[in-house]
Formats: C-alpha cells, sequence, structure tokens
C-alpha cells in the first residue's frame, strides 16, 4: 500500500488510465472479432465496412499508446489478407 499522499494519488491516477486503456482495448477487440465473423459469414460488403471501423478503432489504440503500433499494422495486414482471401 502506498504511503505518501504522492504516491496514493499515482495510484489512483493509474487506476484511471488503467480503465481508460480496458475501454480502448476493449472496442479494438470488437470490433476485430465483428469483422471475422462477417468473414465467417461471407459476407464480402459488411466485412469492408466493418472493416474500416476496425482499423478506425486499432489507430485510436496505437495513438493512444495503448498497443504497439507494430501490433497493430499486424492485425491490420492480417484483416487485410483475409478479406482478400474471401474475394
Amino acid at each position: 500500500m502506498a504511503n505518501t499522499v504522492s504516491s496514493n494519488k499515482r495510484v489512483r491516477i493509474n487506476q484511471d488510465k488503467r480503465k481508460v486503456n480496458q475501454r480502448t482495448k476493449s472496442d479494438m477487440r470488437t470490433q476485430l472479432k465483428h469483422v471475422n465473423e462477417l468473414i465467417a459469414r461471407n459476407d464480402l460488403e459488411g466485412a469492408k465496412t466493418a472493416q474500416q471501423k476496425a482499423i478506425k478503432s486499432i489507430n485510436k489504440a496505437v495513438n493512444k499508446g495503448v498497443v504497439h503500433k507494430n501490433t497493430g499494422n499486424r492485425q491490420k495486414a492480417r484483416l487485410a489478407a483475409r478479406i482478400a482471401n474471401l474475394q
């Protein structure tokens, strides 16, 4: 347990940041799952529109520092490859 006032404040701030980061990461994962479901159903048009939303949420997570930029690039590349295989 933190002892000083400043260390208690850091604990509170870190908890708040963790909640925001979890929200961003969860949204990103949800978008990825949605695209994968549409790909599994062979819905090309729906997958393309969902891909745009997923890329937006991935970029948002990368810009906020929630995920590493290489992780974001890898996820976007895999999505693009899956949709290309669907065509």
